[in-house]
């Protein structure tokens, strides 16, 4: 029978790997926006989690991280760019719904790609 603490520790660690995967070949790889999808991925076929938790370590890991870099880009600029675009959507210009929105589709994207990874490795 496993430890029940190193699921959880497992749990753990796959949402950090996605968020810090994430964000380095965001920053550091010349490679398109969708590229954390693939080591979402690679980390779900690496980590041996039941589907579940696997979609919900991967959608927490890049849906925060979206959400955190979102946050701290726009209020390093007072919001402009974020009022604009939100009322360009339909939005009612409210940035705090635009950030919502990007970090909830972060959380799609990362859920989808780290629960395609489990499947593949089952």
């Amino acid at each position: 029978m496993k430890n029940i603490s190193s699921d959880h520790l497992k749990f753990v660690v796959s949402i950090l790997l996605s968020a810090l995967m994430g964000y380095a070949i965001g920053i550091y790889g010349n490679l398109p926006w969708w590229s954390f999808v693939v080591t979402n991925f690679i980390i779900a076929i690496a980590m041996n989690q039941k589907p579940g938790k696997s979609f919900l370590s991967g959608a927490l890991g890049i849906g925060l991280l979206w959400l955190s870099l979102a946050f701290v880009i726009d209020n390093q600029n007072q919001h402009i760019l974020s009022i604009k675009v939100a009322s360009i959507l339909p939005l009612k210009g409210s940035f705090q719904a635009l950030i919502g929105l990007t970090a909830f589709v972060g959380f799609l994207l990362g859920g989808l790609s780290s629960l395609s990874g489990s499947f593949v490795r089952k």
